[in-house]
């Protein structure tokens, strides 16, 4: 009879609150370490997502009025610059006009801009 008593006693509380807690905790353990593993630590994530956050922040970057504008302006005076240099300093404007203008989309260029830098291409 006492140990039919112990016997269940020890059943029922095989199943006490600090047991199911622990086991609870242990199986979140379990399933953030598996998460953490298979993402390698966040690391693939970061690594897939940041250069795709990066190319659209610069994409949005390009295509704002100022950057747009300050690059015509700049084109506008590198044009003043090869208009008055000497012919020595006039291949060195060109590449620098080229280049510059190769980091614009050509259709947000005035026409004239646009005709100059057509101009230089088919120049040498």
């Amino acid at each position: 009879m006492y140990r039919d008593d112990f016997n269940q006693i020890q059943s029922n509380t095989y199943w006490s609150f600090p047991r199911i807690a622990s086991l609870v905790l242990l199986a979140l353990l379990v399933i953030y370490a598996l998460g953490f593993l298979a993402t390698g630590g966040d690391l693939m994530i970061y690594r897939y997502w940041a250069p795709k956050q990066a190319a659209a922040q610069r994409e949005v970057f390009e295509n704002s009025s100022s950057y747009v504008q300050g690059k015509i302006s700049y084109l506008a005076l590198m044009r003043l610059q090869w208009e008055t240099a000497d012919p020595a300093h006039k291949a060195a404007l060109r590449t620098m006009i080229l280049t510059e203008a190769s980091s614009i989309n050509p259709a947000l260029l005035p026409t004239d801009q646009q005709a100059f830098i057509n101009q230089l291409k088919g120049a040498f």
